[in-house]
């Protein structure tokens, strides 16, 4: 595994950081880790995105099913009206 080293992080950021650690109960180097997991994608996490958006723009150019025609609103009141 590989080893990352930061300097000159500013007070501020890093105070915020050890807070966040400390209300999670992590270490701060912990924290930074699973911060680093949950927002830069991997090769693979990069890959099951371009997929499920594949997907997504497959399902949104397929034909949509013949349209049916329903009737107005303003049929339909009348109608429960008339009952």
């Amino acid at each position: 595994m590989a080893t990352l080293y930061v300097e000159n992080i500013p007070q501020d950021l890093y105070e915020a950081l050890r807070g966040r650690a400390r209300s999670r109960r992590r270490s701060i180097a912990a924290e930074v880790l699973a911060l680093l997991e949950a927002n830069v994608p991997t090769e693979k996490e990069l890959k099951t995105r371009q997929q499920f958006f594949q997907r997504i723009r497959q399902m949104q150019s397929a034909r949509p099913p013949k349209k049916k025609t329903f009737p107005a609103t303003e049929e339909m009141l009348r109608g429960d009206r008339s009952r």
